[in-house]
């Protein structure tokens, strides 16, 4: 009798999801969104401090404006088309949401100068976060996430030159003016340096379940 190869499967647990969209309708916005966080990081001395404090090479508005919506009419637009996809992604991560609600708890804006970027980080007490895409100049950062299981691997072996995307430690995401990247807010991730020749500016939020 010949032998055969006893049946094996391999199914995938546990997925890390992250959420791309191309806003091509808010893309004539950019101007001005674009102007409105220049006009923020010139007269927000409050955040300029800030930025200088903590070593944040150009302008972040993350600890010192929490009225952006009301200053500036294409940030309020920008905030309702967000809210939307956040409530899509919502449905493909099957939430249930309970009597609650996500709600935008925190928005801001970052220009970051040649040759800055931000470390790894996470984003405790709020439940999905993002950024919006405003200007992203050839050469400019890209957004990279880690493998949240990445402390725990101990002694594996490192993964080969061209292992799949979905089995690489780290992943990084080439955004575009108009990109709006969605992820959960436990996952750690951090903006590589850049190397444009002119500032990048983003707008970054968290939503809170509430």
């Amino acid at each position: 009798m010949s032998k055969t190869a006893s049946p094996s499967s391999v199914e995938s647990l546990f997925v890390t999801r992250i959420y791309r969209a191309e806003l091509a309708e808010v893309v004539p916005l950019n101007g001005e969104l674009a102007a409105s966080c220049r006009s923020a990081a010139e007269d927000d001395e409050a955040g300029q401090d800030w930025s200088d404090e903590h070593g944040y090479t150009g302008y972040t508005s993350y600890a010192s404006l929490d009225d952006l919506s009301w200053r500036f009419p294409a940030v309020k637009d920008l905030t309702k088309h967000i809210d939307r996809h956040v409530k899509g992604f919502a449905k493909i991560l099957e939430w249930d949401l309970g009597g609650r609600k996500l709600e935008l708890d925190s928005l801001w804006i970052n220009v970051l100068d040649p040759g800055g970027f931000h470390g790894s980080h996470i984003h405790p007490n709020s439940v999905i976060s993002g950024t919006y895409y405003v200007d992203v100049p050839e050469g400019a950062s890209t957004l990279r996430f880690e493998d949240p299981r990445l402390g725990f691997m101990m002694g594996s072996p490192p993964k080969k030159a061209k292992a799949a995307r979905e089995v690489q430690p780290f992943v990084p995401m080439v955004p575009k003016p108009g990109t709006l990247l969605l992820w959960e807010s436990w996952l750690r991730h951090e903006v590589s340096l850049n190397r444009a020749e002119t500032e990048r500016i983003t707008i970054s939020f968290n939503y809170a379940w509430r």
